[in-house]
């Protein structure tokens, strides 16, 4: 199912999602708009965020679980995704059930996080930010705090993941549109891209 008015930036850590997400909060109006990521800041999301800093330790499947959990909430909860935009705002949001098939897959293998993650509504739009692990671990290894999956072998594992996770979505036809980024490019040509498609959308039309 597709959920219309939502939209999903994904990519491995350092792609640049983030600032995306934050340069298009000066473009869009507040009042028409949700800013959101994965994990939330539930508290299921934020338990998540000790997990990935490695404050706590969980065996892969435990934090797959997790993981849906919280995007559970995430969706159907109050004041979710689904509420949010069947009331006519659109959201956009970093990370979504495509990072659980391309992360948790590595590390409990593909089948548990493509059961837990089968039933989930599919973005309007997907905005997929391609670049190599060392790339990305430049950009991450500028940052004060890194994650327990930013390493180079895990990166590039995951890497190749998204890409064979995309790949196969851009087969199904779902209606999902699927926009591949080079995320090497500039900042500001890489926004311009994105604004690009998004104008598009009938919901920022008028």
């Amino acid at each position: 199912m597709i959920l219309k008015n939502f939209i999903v930036l994904e990519g491995i850590d350092g792609a640049g999602t983030s600032t995306q997400l934050n340069l298009l909060k000066n473009r869009l109006s507040p009042e028409k708009t949700v800013y959101t990521a994965e994990p939330t800041t539930l508290s299921t999301g934020r338990f998540l965020r000790s997990v990935l800093r490695g404050d706590e330790k969980l065996t892969p499947e435990t934090t797959a679980f997790l993981f849906a959990a919280d995007r559970q909430e995430h969706v159907y909860g109050t004041g979710g995704i689904v509420e949010s935009c069947t009331s006519g705002k659109l959201v956009i949001s970093d990370r979504y059930v495509f990072s659980s098939l391309a992360y948790q897959s590595i590390t409990c293998g593909e089948e548990l996080p493509r059961k837990l993650n089968q039933d989930f509504p599919l973005p309007e739009y997907l905005f997929f930010f391609r670049i190599t692990p060392q790339a990305s671990l430049k950009r991450i290894e500028k940052r004060d705090v890194t994650e327990i999956y930013e390493k180079k072998d895990f990166l590039e594992a995951t890497a190749r993941q998204y890409e064979k996770i995309i790949s196969y979505y851009e087969t199904l036809q779902t209606g999902m549109h699927i926009i591949r980024l080079d995320a090497t490019e500039s900042i500001e040509k890489l926004s311009e891209k994105i604004w690009t498609v998004l104008q598009e959308m009938p919901i920022l039309q008028g």
